[in-house]
């Protein structure tokens, strides 16, 4: 690869060159965007050259050259941006990067599709990996998909159709809504986290449906807040209706790493939906649920069966994240008590996971305390309709293991000034 631009600077930063992989190659060019969009920029440390020629034969080669040269990938952005506080990488494992890219690296060798690997499937790593899953969420079984968005646009419309009905949380994630809309199914959106309207609306439509399935996020992502979930599985039981919780922002740093569904034991929750890329620090989607659920999504879920599988290196690297969770438990609930050192610190009520909204209403105000934040150092995100309804726009702060508690005091502080110079 060549580097071209201002690797370090306000502009954005060119990669350019040819892949090579066995017989076939190809021109390629990757362009990073600043930080402020949330895409992966890679720091390269002092002593690899900013510009040069690096050819890979293999992508194992290329894992071999990360961890060769220590390549960090933070999701949020550069050091010269400032401190991040809106990484999706709540667990830190980015800092590990040298021990996922060795575990990258093996698994690369052998990158076919799952599918298409007869016995080969027995080594693979996607194999091992929704095993552990099963094991982490307490489920019969699992089932990967190529990124959460297509777990949850594959899932939904596998076990519902036209004649059924999907009831959605308002504040549900995008993709939950998109694949109730691909289903055909009748789709009824439920008030937040409000149990009595779910209740009123099953009394109301179950009697009309064959199937019901209920969504909802385990975590909010814009909210950080935590469904009901042991509620949501009373009224499901009541109605005769299958309960589906996205724990994308769960896994790896509530309940010891098991996610939000584990803070509700009692609940029983059918369809445990999730991702790779937020603690888990890497890239795909899974579907935890029985042996019967996770056969019929290997052959029926159209996001899976006509899809690319998910590369193996991404595999790999996300069983390194669970080998840390399981070992280094410890890790694992750093990033709320981050978030709750925050909270109280600016007077606002105990947060619930590593995300905390700072609402400050119309979306002007938002960009403009995101750009006085930067100003001093620190990257936080301003969300703005219509991710979140008109008058709520709001700082997105996402922490992580890896955040310092004096940090976490001065970006709480600089809010604080923020607040009290706009009041």
């Amino acid at each position: 690869f060549e580097r071209t631009g201002g690797f370090n600077g306000r502009g954005p930063d060119v990669m350019a060159g040819r892949v090579r992989f066995g017989a076939a190659s190809f021109e390629t060019q990757f362009l990073q965007h600043p930080p402020h969009y949330g895409l992966a920029n890679v720091l390269e440390p002092e002593g690899v050259p900013a510009k040069g020629r690096v050819g890979f034969r293999t992508p194992g080669e290329y894992a071999r050259w990360m961890c060769a040269h220590d390549v960090v990938i933070f999701e949020s952005g550069l050091a010269d941006f400032g401190l991040p506080f809106t990484e999706h990488n709540t667990f830190a494992t980015n800092r590990v990067r040298p021990r996922c890219a060795g575990q990258s690296e093996a698994a690369c060798e052998s990158a076919l599709a799952p599918a298409l690997l007869g016995e080969a499937w027995r080594r693979h790593p996607l194999r091992a990996y929704e095993e552990r899953l099963a094991r982490l969420k307490g489920t019969e079984a699992a089932c990967v998909f190529g990124s959460g968005y297509l777990a949850n646009t594959g899932v939904i419309p596998t076990l519902v159709g036209p004649g059924d009905i999907v009831l959605v949380d308002a504040l549900a994630h995008a993709c939950i809504w998109a694949g109730a809309q691909l289903s055909g199914a009748k789709i009824v959106k439920f008030a937040h986290n409000d149990v009595a309207d779910l209740e009123r609306l099953l009394e109301a439509e179950r009697p009309l449906a064959r199937h019901a399935l209920v969504t909802t996020d385990g975590v909010f992502s814009m909210d950080g807040d935590i469904a009901p979930l042991d509620r949501l599985s009373q009224i499901c039981a009541r109605h005769d209706a299958w309960l589906l919780s996205d724990d994308a922002h769960g896994v790896g740093v509530l309940a010891e790493g098991r996610g939000s569904a584990a803070l509700f034991p009692d609940a029983e929750i059918p369809l445990q939906m999730g991702t790779l890329s937020k603690a888990l620090g890497s890239y795909g989607g899974y579907l935890c649920g029985s042996q019967a659920v996770v056969g019929l999504l290997k052959t029926r879920a159209r996001t899976l069966v006509y899809a690319t599988g998910l590369p193996p290196a991404s595999a790999a690297a996300a069983l390194t994240a669970l080998d840390l969770i399981e070992t280094q438990p410890e890790l694992t609930v750093q990033p709320l008590a981050k978030a709750r050192l925050f909270t109280g610190r600016l007077g606002l009520p105990d947060a619930q996971s590593p995300i905390v909204p700072v609402v400050v209403g119309t979306a002007d105000a938002a960009l403009a305390a995101s750009a006085a934040l930067e100003a001093l150092g620190f990257l936080v995100v301003a969300i703005r309709p219509p991710t979140v309804p008109e008058g709520t726009a709001r700082l997105r702060v996402a922490f992580n293991a890896a955040h310092a508690d004096d940090d976490v005091i001065r970006l709480a502080d600089a809010i604080a000034a923020l607040r009290g110079a706009t009041a």
